[in-house]
């Protein structure tokens, strides 16, 4: 079974306060998410292997660590493009693919519109990235497309997840960590919302409602 991290860092509580407001103007909603992302990209690579290396210091030369690792970043569109600035601040070299999905309303189920992937994904460890975790579908639907495209290094980064999401990632994709800033307990309302959440993630940072 893959791992729930859910992350118990006051700076990241005190970003999720902000998040949470319905005051926080989009601008500063899109900058929270960013540095949220980037706080969870920090413990999510925190199990990357390392490689030896050696270098000249100013001094002598020194054994060091380097990763050889290579990392893809792919934000399920729309909502997860607001999380890739972040993690690319601690992984300049991550290449970048997108995968458009959108929940349909009634089903609230996933329906593809749109996926770009890097030639070499295969090869690379995937991070995906979706603030919401609500339901589950749009991310397990994703899953499944980086899978088909050969990934098997998967990790999930939201902002925000609930129990209904986080069950079916679980046991739709049991070798996916999950990587989480906060967690709401409570069951989603009837439009599939986590309670109490923090609203419509892709409407918030894109001032679009």
């Amino acid at each position: 079974m893959g791992k729930l991290f859910v992350s118990e860092h006051p700076l990241i509580a005190h970003k999720m306060t902000m998040l949470r407001d319905k005051d926080t103007c989009a601008k500063e909603f899109r900058e929270l998410i960013s540095e949220v992302a980037t706080l969870l990209c920090y413990e999510a690579t925190r199990d990357v292997p390392l490689c030896d290396a050696e270098v000249t210091t100013p001094i002598t030369k020194t054994p060091c660590k380097i990763i050889e690792t290579g990392f893809a970043v792919v934000p399920i569109l729309r909502a997860g493009i607001g999380m890739v600035d972040g993690m690319l601040s601690l992984m300049p070299t991550a290449k970048v693919g997108h995968i458009g999905l959108y929940r349909d309303p009634n089903t609230l189920e996933p329906v593809e519109y749109y996926c770009k992937l890097p030639v070499d994904i295969a090869e690379r460890k995937v991070f995906l990235t979706d603030p919401m975790l609500a339901t589950g579908g749009t991310a397990e639907a994703a899953i499944g497309f980086l899978k088909d495209k050969g990934v098997k290094d998967i990790t999930l980064l939201c902002v925000l997840s609930a129990p209904e999401g986080v069950e079916r990632i679980q046991k739709a994709h049991p070798d996916v960590d999950i990587y989480t800033a906060a967690y709401d307990p409570n069951p989603l309302n009837d439009h599939g919302y986590i309670v109490p959440g923090l609203g419509d993630a892709g409407d918030r940072i894109f001032g679009t409602k």
